[in-house]
């Protein structure tokens, strides 16, 4: 495989960041507390430090399983609809520690009303349920796959990919 170019770089970069900022849902995988997996999705937030936050009810096997098991995988893919090629479709996988944030927590209040700016006022009428939990998901490594051959990782600390 030939070498990949300071500028071929900054581009897929740039690729990978619009990728990321396209979305508004996650789609998230966890598995429970026997290793059972399951897969959902959930509105977010990010922060400036690259932390992601969902609002999730008990109802849900996902919230359930973050509770008991707080890891989880998160993936961000490119729509088949924008995809030339369905076995390639770009895609960011990030593994991630979760904890939740309770609601005495200083930032619980922020990261609500950030929600509910993203959302509306659905997320207020969330909030006055008593099932609903907020997490945060920090990613503690990922990778970004833009076709075949052409995947990277991704440091968490910079959002700087590197070609694997």
């Amino acid at each position: 495989m030939s070498e990949i170019s300071k500028q071929e770089l900054e581009d897929i970069t740039q690729r990978y960041q619009e990728l990321m900022a396209s979305q508004q849902t996650l789609l998230l995988s966890t598995a429970s507390a026997n290793g059972v997996p399951d897969i959902s999705y959930a509105p977010f937030v990010r922060d400036d430090e690259g932390v992601f936050y969902i609002y999730v009810s008990e109802m849900a096997c996902h919230t359930v399983n973050l509770l008991n098991n707080p890891q989880a995988s998160i993936l961000f893919i490119r729509p088949e609809s924008e995809s030339p090629n369905l076995f390639a479709r770009e895609r960011a996988v990030l593994s991630c520690s979760v904890s939740e944030i309770s609601r005495d927590d200083v930032i619980y209040a922020d990261r609500i009303q950030a929600l509910q700016d993203k959302f509306g006022e659905v997320v207020s009428v969330l909030g006055s349920l008593p099932d609903f939990h907020l997490f945060a998901l920090r990613p503690e490594n990922g990778r970004y796959i833009i076709g075949f051959g052409r995947a990277f990782s991704i440091n968490m600390n910079d959002g700087s990919l590197r070609h694997i």
